[in-house]
């Protein structure tokens, strides 16, 4: 399925990543990950950011709308490195 403006792809990661296309998002798994949390909270009775029709639209597209839109804010933590002997890692 051809998008008939930019000759890309429904499933092209060129067409996640455009540049400021996607605010904040600097891969296509924080996508994944951003957009499957604002389902989950769509799913559990939250309002939409956006205008949409609940007969039309479902709760996934509209999370990714809501992204897209830089409507969901979110943070990116850093990474705790473990040590070889970290023993939390056995917990």
């Amino acid at each position: 399925m051809n998008n008939s403006t930019d000759g890309t792809t429904w499933n092209s990661y060129s067409s996640v990543t455009g540049e400021g296309q996607w605010p904040g998002v600097d891969s296509i798994y924080r996508l994944i990950v951003v957009a499957a949390l604002r389902n989950k909270q769509l799913t559990r009775g939250a309002t939409p950011r956006i205008e949409a029709d609940p007969r039309r639209h479902r709760n996934t597209s509209i999370a990714l709308e809501e992204v897209k839109r830089g409507l969901v804010p979110f943070t990116i933590t850093p990474v705790h490195e473990k040590s070889e002997n970290d023993a939390t890692s056995l917990l």
